[in-house]
């Protein structure tokens, strides 16, 4: 093989390589765009999730008005973003919906939370 030959091999044998190692990224994505196509407006997703918003408003409000440091809101938002990964969690098991069991779980951890936003 010339010299031009072997580089074009090397080429399409890494190009091969590239597109073998990104495919389970690939299929991971597709996966994401499934769980976007989940019921986000299931009436007790939407309640947990509402309450959520509101809550990042509190804590947004009581920093501005100097009633809580950034880094016991910045606790309180991770508190409320872990309440939100396993509101998902929940959903993805259930074709997109929660239980009224999860809700009420998922809304006995929101009351922890806005109780120490209020403090």
């Amino acid at each position: 093989m010339n010299r031009i030959a072997r580089s074009t091999c090397r080429t399409l044998i890494l190009a091969a390589f590239a597109a073998a190692s990104c495919a389970p990224f690939l299929q991971a994505s597709a996966a994401d765009s499934d769980a976007a196509n989940w019921d986000k407006t299931h009436p007790r997703r939407a309640e947990v999730n509402a309450r959520l918003a509101n809550q990042n408003r509190r804590i947004n409000k009581e920093v501005r008005e100097g009633e809580l440091t950034k880094g016991q809101a910045a606790a309180l938002h991770r508190q409320d973003h872990q309440i939100r990964k396993e509101e998902r969690a929940m959903a993805g098991m259930n074709g997109g919906h929660i239980t009224k069991a999860e809700q009420r779980a998922l809304n006995q951890q929101e009351n922890h939370v806005s109780r120490e936003i209020g403090r």
